[in-house]
């Protein structure tokens, strides 16, 4: 059986709510650079919406993160260093939450001006247009890839039970993400009846949600065994949480279901809705229910 020696850092709504949106950050950003690369026209207006989504996200990120720190005006010292005597970059690259804060400040960046380049009123084709528009989003995605999944990963490191016994959770958190992400732009391209033929575009985004899905539910079950190996499976199941549990697998029914085909769920609109719920409710139980 494992062991554990530090006290629960208590994180609650504040960490939950920048996990949360992080994965969809990031996954949003993913999922738009792909529509725009495609070369699909019907795809423009999506990718549009999916870029115009990662920078209000990641202000929410920056928000709640100092707001975390309960001295919201120090969060400053995450990124230059306040020693006395000392100066320069606060930048750590063998702290997971060193990287994570300048991977953060750097995404914003990018998803900062994929933002302006996606208003409905900027100039076209704007910022993103050609090679260097081209390249990048694809450095933007990457970045995007690891704000959805690093979450995970610093779970991981710590020596909190469950989360150290388990090597799933940056998988698990950027998965979800994408199936996250991919729900939410559906959402919004039904919403908007995008471009001419949203159809298209919005099936597109609904099998991709369901492909994500699947390896979201690989996941979840490589977490379940690893942890129970680890012989702190009760901890992540016991009381409520194996309801919760239920819950986010019940939640992954209406993207799955668009593989198989049966696709009443996804279609009656509720259906991306409710992933969302689940990604948010698989985040709560993982990072809540080890600190209890």
């Amino acid at each position: 059986m494992a062991e554990h020696f530090v006290h629960p850092p208590h994180w609650e709504a504040y960490i939950v709510t920048y996990f949360f949106a992080a994965g969809l950050a990031g996954g949003c950003y993913v999922l738009a650079t792909l529509l725009s690369l495609t070369g699909y026209p019907e795809d423009r207006e999506p990718a549009r919406l999916g870029f115009l989504v990662p920078f209000p996200l990641v202000l929410l990120c920056a928000l709640v993160l100092t707001l975390d720190l309960g001295r919201p005006w120090l969060f400053w010292h995450m990124l230059v260093n306040a020693t006395p005597g000392a100066g320069g970059l606060n930048f750590k690259y063998w702290s997971p939450m060193s990287v994570g804060a300048w991977a953060l400040l750097l995404f914003g960046v990018f998803s900062f001006v994929s933002f302006l380049g996606a208003l409905p009123w900027a100039r076209r084709p704007g910022p993103l247009a050609g090679t260097a528009g081209r390249a990048w989003m694809i450095a933007g995605a990457l970045l995007g890839l690891y704000i959805a999944s690093y979450t995970g990963v610093l779970l991981s490191v710590s020596n909190q039970p469950v989360w150290s016994d388990t090597w799933t959770l940056g998988g698990l958190f950027l998965a979800s993400g994408l199936s996250g992400s991919a729900a939410l732009l559906a959402w919004l391209v039904r919403r908007r009846a995008a471009a001419g033929s949203p159809a298209t575009s919005w099936q597109r985004l609904l099998t991709a949600d369901g492909y994500f899905a699947l390896i979201e539910l690989l996941f979840i079950v490589l977490f379940f065994v690893s942890v129970g190996f680890a012989g702190t499976l009760g901890v992540a199941v016991r009381g409520a949480w194996l309801v919760a549990w239920i819950l986010v697998l019940a939640s992954l029914v209406p993207a799955l279901a668009e593989l198989g085909g049966r696709r009443g769920l996804v279609h009656a609109g509720s259906g991306p809705l409710l992933v969302l719920a689940g990604v948010l409710l698989m985040r709560i139980a993982v990072v809540i229910s080890a600190q209890m």
